[in-house]
């Protein structure tokens, strides 16, 4: 028996005795080969392991059912099967039903195929449960490293990260916790990747305007709340990010808080919102200054997870792609670790011959998108052209005033709230969400 090779595929993050319980049944069979899924193969189904696919290698090889590993980098188990030719595959009888059904499947036609090979399908354990497992591990929060580093081993994983904007503490709980199951996106949910916290949104929540009238202390302290309550990534709007010794004490601040990256644009004097274009007089940084502020940045950060990200106002100011992709390769030369690149125009066009441009001389520098005026375009498609990161920049807030304005003229109109408990959130609900059963 001892000659004959054993397949067995998991994530290994969350070890429990189910997996050790399928890993001891499948020793008896041969060598136990295991298919340790990668980060970028778990992130497609579901939420980013805990660990690092080095640190579950590290955890797996210490069972003595193992024999080798291998990475599996997809949930499909085609490849390895067709290289290794296995005598035995082995799974839990759980993937019987369910999303995993599909997997199952594929592993016993490909045995058929290639004509060699039995799936054995051992009782699940009863009583453990990974997602439970994962749930309840998430319930009690993330370190403020592990918090930081997410966005980066998100960027290396999966394609695209989507981001949605947060202002308080339960509209970030309602981005943590939404999932939906999209048409053409594969058979998994789909769920938010991150958090913006957007300068506009921040100061507008306050009622007061967009001129970087909040500091940076205030600001801190409504990411310290969201961060009380979820686990998820959370990018930073800095505006212009001030002066660059100003700069670089913000960098070391949002560091120490757990804030994953920092955008800033290079634009200069009263921050005016970059939708207005030149309708307003918006003036843009020399090259030279901004790879300054950046290269300041860099040096006042700790930590190699910390991303400094630029974002380039040429298209919002008519300045053409060429001066936009001249500027993009002076700020990733100053160290900048993303460009954002933003446009007011209606359609993407624009914004696909920069992405295209780019792409032809720089295959791996992130790149964010905030399709707030060609919203016609789905991130799939954006991702296709080429791009890392799409940002909802203003939604959630945008959303909530209309909402409240109506409750609130409704309650006036009929002099009670009767009418408008159906535009209302359960009480009921609302507990649930603030105590995590929901």
């Amino acid at each position: 028996m001892q000659d004959k090779i054993v397949y067995v595929a998991m994530s290994g993050d969350i070890i429990h005795p189910g997996h050790i319980n399928i890993l001891k049944i499948a020793s008896g069979y041969g060598k136990v080969i295991v298919g340790l899924l990668t980060d970028s193969a778990i992130a497609s189904y579901k939420r980013l392991p805990y660990m690092d696919y080095e640190q579950r290698k590290k955890v797996i090889e210490t069972i003595r059912y193992v024999y080798e590993i291998i990475p599996q980098t997809t949930l499909s188990y085609e490849e390895n099967i067709r290289k290794l030719k296995p005598d035995f595959v082995i799974h839990g009888d759980d993937w019987k039903s369910g999303p995993q059904e599909k997997t199952r499947q594929n592993v016993i036609y490909t045995l058929k195929d290639i004509g060699k090979g039995e799936l054995i399908e051992p009782a699940y354990t009863e009583g453990i449960s990974s997602t439970q497992l994962n749930e309840n591990a998430r319930s009690i929060g993330i370190s403020t490293n592990a918090r930081l580093s997410l966005l980066r081993r998100l960027i290396a994983a999966k394609k695209p990260l989507r981001i949605l904007e947060v202002h308080n503490a339960i509209s970030a709980l309602i981005a943590q916790n939404v999932q939906a199951q999209p048409n053409g996106r594969g058979n998994g949910k789909v769920e938010f990747d991150g958090f913006w916290s957007s300068s506009l949104t921040d100061s507008t929540s306050r009622g007061k305007p967009d001129i970087e009238a909040v500091n940076l202390t205030s600001r801190l302290s409504t990411i310290n709340e969201i961060f009380e309550v979820t686990t998820k990534p959370l990018i930073y709007d800095a505006d212009t990010g001030g002066k660059p010794e100003h700069f670089t004490f913000t960098v070391r601040s949002l560091e120490r808080t757990g804030v994953s990256a920092v955008i800033i644009e290079d634009k200069i004097g009263l921050k005016k919102n970059s939708l207005f274009g030149n309708d307003v007089l918006q003036n843009q940084d020399t090259i030279e200054d901004f790879c300054y502020k950046i290269s300041m940045g860099k040096k006042a950060q700790i930590t190699k997870d910390f991303m400094i990200i630029a974002r380039i106002e040429s298209l919002i100011l008519e300045k053409g792609i060429e001066d936009a992709l001249t500027r993009a390769k002076a700020y990733i030369q100053a160290g900048a670790d993303g460009i954002m690149i933003h446009s007011r125009q209606k359609t993407p066009d624009e914004i696909f011959e920069f992405l295209k441009k780019f792409r032809q001389e720089d295959a791996n520098t992130p790149i964010i998108l905030v399709p707030t005026s060609f919203n016609q375009v789905s991130a799939k498609e954006l991702c296709n052209h080429g791009a890392n990161i799409i940002i909802y920049a203003n939604h959630l807030l945008r959303a909530a005033y209309p909402a409240m304005k109506e409750v609130a003229q409704g309650i006036l109109e009929f002099d009670r709230s009767k009418e408008v408990e159906n535009k209302c959130l359960n009480i009921e609900e609302i507990l649930n969400l603030i105590s995590g059963t929901k």
